[in-house]
């Protein structure tokens, strides 16, 4: 499943669109496509996982799942697309992805403050929700879109090997100074990830996930299912500490 960072990368790529008239529109989307035939675009933006193709008081809203895929300006061969756009300058095309068209003005639908890659990041207000939630597991918490829009599980695993947390530590266990430092590093290490995503490098950088050895102390990565989701995580028993 596409993280955060990647979305805002899809979304720098779809740029060019911003300002265009659709020309022509299909797929096997379960929605109106005939409402969005001649529409123009004014803008694209990214909330978390979700991108947002946004009109004058409307706008898609697209999830790439586990498995979804995009084409710009070409298409995949033999496949169907779940939507896809025609411009004056090019295409654009979505693939295995759920598509929503929502009658709303963007700005007000979303809380901004939550995005983990946005300039409204709020820390302190993920620090409120975090300390109301009390006996979350880490794990969790990361998780949690409405805390941390954008954190997949590569970034869980890897911000808490980087924070040396063990991911079953309990939220109201957590030292205040430790809470700060895993908040500030979930967003840093958003940003890294966006980085090295860019340069294609980012499986260079995993230091814990799906790795075998831990680059700490040599001993062996442990991998288990955690969490409400049984999402697959992998950390250092020795390394990361366990606060309970």
């Amino acid at each position: 499943m596409p993280e955060g960072p990647s979305i805002v990368i899809l979304k720098e790529l779809l740029q060019p669109f911003k300002g265009k008239k659709i020309l022509s529109v299909e797929g096997n989307a379960k929605i109106d496509l005939d409402k969005l035939q001649g529409l123009k675009v004014v803008d694209v933006k990214s909330w978390g996982k979700h991108l947002l193709i946004c009109f004058n008081g409307s706008y898609i809203r697209i999830h790439l799942l586990m498995f979804g895929t995009y084409r710009i300006n070409e298409e995949k061969e033999g496949v169907l697309p779940r939507l896809a756009f025609t411009f004056k300058n090019g295409t654009v095309n979505f693939y295995t992805c759920s598509v929503k068209y929502l009658e709303e003005e963007v700005d007000t639908a979303y809380d901004w403050d939550a995005d983990i890659m946005s300039e409204s990041w709020d820390a302190l207000k993920a620090e409120k929700k975090i300390k109301s939630l009390k006996t979350e597991k880490v794990c969790d918490l990361l998780l949690d879109q409405e805390i941390f829009s954008g954190v997949g599980n590569i970034i869980k695993n890897e911000v808490l090997f980087r924070t040396q947390i063990h991911p079953e530590s309990l939220a109201n266990k957590l030292p205040s100074k430790k809470l700060k430092e895993l908040i500030k590093e979930t967003r840093n290490y958003s940003f890294d990830f966006y980085h090295w995503k860019k340069t294609f490098e980012l499986k260079k950088h995993w230091l814990i996930y799906n790795k075998k050895i831990c680059p700490k102390c040599k001993q062996a990565v442990k991998k288990e299912h955690l969490g409400k989701g049984k999402r697959l995580t992998c950390f250092c028993e020795n390394c990361q500490k366990l606060y309970e």
